[in-house]
């Protein structure tokens, strides 16, 4: 490869069979609450887990809704089922408590009791609503402590939460279980190890803090999600000749308009999906490779003559390749998410995301349904409790109304379009 900072890689046939859009928890028409404690209410992992969703999948409709809470616990969710979940009628959920149910102690039963009891009861609520569960453990705490890679003591905490109350629950009770404690603890014993090798002092490599994770911290959590979710890693694939020999092999994409082209091949390709990182977590690439693990945007050519050759969309220059690496099969995915249409449409993706979630937590979930109701005296009015809870409902059913024009703003960004490929000999 002429430009590594590309990323682009040979494919390697792996052992394990891939996952199938038929495999992933979400479906077509889903509406997806989205329910935790203050890292949930961050909007990354839970954005991240979006994004990644609604890419792969541009022509479903699906709806996701936020309803974390800082400092909130599996009994506050379990209390607040009713108003925080049901109310936006979900056929499924993902639910991810226990940071602060352990009480950030050593393990012990009462504390865990509860935080089951909690699960339990929202399991409970969930089986009556109709709605499909996914239980997500808890991330371990991303320290700075220095010295040793095994986890601090409330990381044991958290790990027994995670092996025991989540996974009881969800096989107690049908749901889907997501571990991303142990993948996340197994990237951070990474890079604690490279410190202790360099004999310097390990620096967090999640960023945020050690319980709140930044987008790199949380962009594993979304990938460790995700794949507790069988999420499916292909995003399209192309196999074409650059000669008259064979027709091309497409997957999730439709191939026209195949001609000889300068000494290559020219072609229109139009794909079922899109391939999505956050660009704002790049750090995390060095420790885990996500990027390429959950995209799958696969390019291969064969009887191009020996040489390096350029790879165009839309004109586009966006990475080059040999003709060896070409013929064997190589990963665009880095490279269109870094310039190019499509990295350009997915931005227009993501910003639409964002805004939408945004409006939800500041001008409905925090600003209808969590706002106190306080009256100053000097006004001289009076609302009895019913008479505040009326105009909270009419101010959510009002302010709802604005989220499907966000929703639909978030679907016509993922409406997608053809793109010439060339695949030319880069000029002497």
């Amino acid at each position: 490869m002429r430009r590594a900072s590309l990323l682009l890689t040979v494919f390697v046939l792996l052992g394990a069979a891939p996952a199938r859009a038929n495999d992933f928890f979400f479906k077509d028409g889903d509406v997806v609450v989205m329910i935790g404690d203050s890292i949930t209410e961050q909007h990354l992992y839970s954005n991240y887990v979006e994004m990644w969703t609604v890419t792969r999948f541009p022509a479903w409709k699906l709806t996701f809704r936020n309803t974390g809470i800082g400092g909130d616990t599996s009994g506050g969710g379990n209390a607040r089922f009713k108003r925080d979940v049901l109310r936006y009628h979900p056929t499924a959920m993902t639910v991810d408590f226990g940071m602060n149910d352990g009480g950030y102690q050593p393990f012990n039963e009462p504390r865990f009791s509860n935080y089951v009891r909690g699960l339990q009861g929202m399991a409970d609520q969930a089986k009556a609503a109709n709605i499909r569960v996914a239980w997500v453990t808890p991330q371990p705490l991303d320290t700075s402590d220095p010295g040793k890679t095994e986890p601090s003591f409330y990381n044991k905490t958290l790990e027994k939460y995670g092996d025991l109350g989540v996974k009881q629950t969800a096989e107690m009770n049908g749901g889907v279980f997501v571990d991303q404690f142990h993948p996340y603890l197994e990237v951070l014993n990474k890079a604690r190890a490279e410190a202790e090798k360099a004999d310097r002092k390990y620096t967090r490599i999640t960023s945020g803090d050690a319980v709140h994770p930044g987008p790199p911290g949380q962009s594993l959590m979304a990938a460790s999600i995700l794949k507790g979710l069988r999420f499916p890693a292909l995003v399209s694939s192309v196999e074409v000749d650059a000669g008259p020999k064979t027709l091309p092999v497409t997957k999730n994409c439709k191939l026209t308009d195949v001609t000889q082209k300068d000494g290559g091949i020219s072609f229109q390709r139009l794909d079922a999906a899109l391939p999505f990182f956050p660009p704002e977590a790049e750090g995390i690439l060095k420790w885990a490779p996500l990027l390429e693990e959950l995209n799958d945007y696969r390019l291969r050519v064969t009887g191009l003559q020996k040489g390096d050759y350029e790879i165009r969309c839309d004109g586009q220059e966006v990475a080059t390749a040999t003709a060896d690496e070409l013929a064997k099969g190589v990963n665009l995915a880095a490279a269109v998410l870094k310039t190019g249409p499509i990295a350009a449409q997915v931005k227009a993706v993501k910003t639409a995301v964002e805004n939408k979630n945004r409006y939800h937590h500041d001008r409905i979930f925090r600003g209808v349904v969590l706002s106190p109701a306080t009256v100053p005296d000097w006004l001289g009015i009076q609302l009895s409790p019913k008479e505040v809870e009326e105009k909270r409902q009419a101010a959510f059913k009002e302010r709802m109304a604005k989220m499907s024009e966000l929703d639909e703003e978030v679907r016509k960004a993922l409406v997608m379009k053809p793109h010439t490929v060339d695949v030319v000999p880069v000029k002497k």
